[in-house]
């Protein structure tokens, strides 16, 4: 037996597997709202509202696609980083019954309206508690397999790994902490602006340890792997990495300026945010400096288009981030539709595309097997990336406009434009946003079919060689 079948792969298959069923779905309800926005009649109370949608949405898409994404290649990248075995593939097919579970439990629960509505974090106790456990089972599996591990060398994308293993825990119990009073319903620990601060501080870093840490850990692994070239500078990396996770941590509260929080925990977060810039930026750019000479596998080679567009979008991302954070500019853009642009450049453009990549490499090899059809994941790529930058560029300039009309004053004071007015003005941008979801959406569908053509094949070959 050599040591790729030695690896517990068949867990890395399953979690793959329905991280795409729940990345199709959020993607699906996802596009649906976005019509509901555009035409309200598609509202149909009481289930099928923007209300109950839109957090079936963000949990599908953020722990359906995004979390069990990243568990399939945290176990994936782990053995083979530590040339090491799970250390109990009984363990991870336990995690990925249980994440399935967790995951459909949440859709049923807030689809009845059973929500805390506290932002990322709308999941009533007993769902949270599945929660808390499968991340447990998650977290002990991994730490394991590193601490047997047979390499000594910690690769970078190790440490961006143990990061969101100890990251998500310390968040994810501490804004959680409620009181229940039924088996449907709790009230958070926090009152007030504490709650609001303690809210952010888990929103933003969730943002950081869930939609920051993996892909980049992700993306550190894969981009030497489908490239052929290692990183340009690994301890570039690691210092980046440990500034990174110091920053993030002060970030929260520039979700909350103007606000009764305090003006110096305000200011606090948005110097934090500024000066995040130069970690993540030291990401982009060992991203780039990795490609010299190497720029012209942009052409032949469409895992390097799917890594080097995420990253670039990770740096927009947190260019866009750190302006936000700056109190005049929130002023203005805060409320608006720029948010959701900023938010899905993110989302689409750098977290999605990474997956995509590492979902490309790893799962021919997985099913000992050759990509079905190149020409269709370069065509995915391109309606993937043509579907985002109508959106977010859509929701930008919405956004632009939305805030000058609020902000708009007459000479003695009044407001120049009613909300109503400025509403009215969004629905041409609305219906753009539409349109980029559907062209995104029909990227998912090539990607899906591109998927199922490469496991057939690879379990078609398997049969025959058997």
């Amino acid at each position: 037996m050599n040591q790729q079948e030695g690896y517990a792969d068949e867990v890395v298959k399953g979690f793959i597997t329905w991280s795409i069923v729940w990345g199709t779905v959020a993607m699906l309800v996802g596009l649906l709202i976005s019509l509901q926005i555009a035409f309200p009649q598609l509202n149909v109370p009481p289930y099928l509202t923007y209300g109950r949608l839109r957090p079936i949405h963000t949990n599908a898409g953020i722990f359906g696609w995004g979390i069990g994404s990243f568990m399939a290649f945290f176990i994936y990248m782990t053995q083979r980083l530590c040339k090491t075995r799970l250390w109990s593939p009984g363990l991870g097919r336990i995690q990925l019954w249980l994440f399935n579970i967790t995951i459909a439990t949440a859709a049923v629960t807030l689809l009845l309206g059973m929500n805390r509505s506290k932002e990322y974090a709308e999941l009533e106790w007993p769902v949270a508690l599945m929660v808390v456990v499968l991340w447990v089972i998650f977290a002990v599996n991994i730490v394991m397999t590193i601490v047997k591990r047979r390499e000594e060398q910690m690769y970078i994308t190790l440490w961006y790994v143990l990061a969101t293993l100890v990251g998500v825990a310390i968040l994810y119990l501490v804004n959680n902490a409620g009181i229940p009073v039924s088996l449907t319903k709790s009230y958070s620990a926090y009152a007030g602006a504490n709650d609001a601060n303690v809210q952010w501080w888990y929103g933003h870093n969730a943002v950081a340890m869930v939609l920051t840490t993996p892909p980049l850990a992700i993306f550190y692994y894969f981009l030497p792997k489908a490239t052929g070239v290692p990183i340009y500078s690994h301890r570039m990396g690691v210092i980046a990495f440990w500034s990174l996770i110091f920053m993030y941590l002060w970030t929260g509260a520039h979700h909350l300026l103007w606000t009764p929080v305090p003006d110096w925990v305000q200011t606090l977060a948005m110097a934090f945010s500024i000066m995040l810039i130069a970690p993540s930026w030291a990401a982009v750019f060992n991203g780039y400096y990795s490609m010299e000479d190497q720029w012209h596998q942009m052409r032949d080679n469409y895992l390097t288009k799917f890594l080097i567009f995420g990253i670039t979008f990770y740096g927009i991302q947190t260019l866009q981030g750190p302006a936000q954070a700056v109190r005049t500019f929130s002023a203005f853009i805060h409320y608006t539709d720029w948010v959701p642009g900023h938010v899905h450049m993110g989302a689409l453009g750098w977290v999605s595309l990474v997956i995509f990549a590492a979902i490309y490499y790893s799962l021919p090899k997985l099913y000992h097997t050759e990509i079905y059809s190149v020409p269709l994941a370069n065509l995915h790529f391109w309606l993937a990336v043509t579907g985002q930058l109508i959106f977010s560029i859509s929701m930008w300039i919405a956004g632009v406009q939305q805030g000058a009309m609020l902000n708009a004053t007459n000479p003695d004071g009044s407001l120049h434009y009613s909300f109503m007015e400025t509403v009215v003005e969004l629905y041409p941008y609305w219906y753009m946003r539409a349109f980029g979801g559907v062209v995104y959406f029909a990227s998912m569908l090539v990607f899906l079919y591109n998927m199922y053509k490469t496991i057939a094949r690879g379990k078609a070959g398997a049969a025959q060689t058997a």
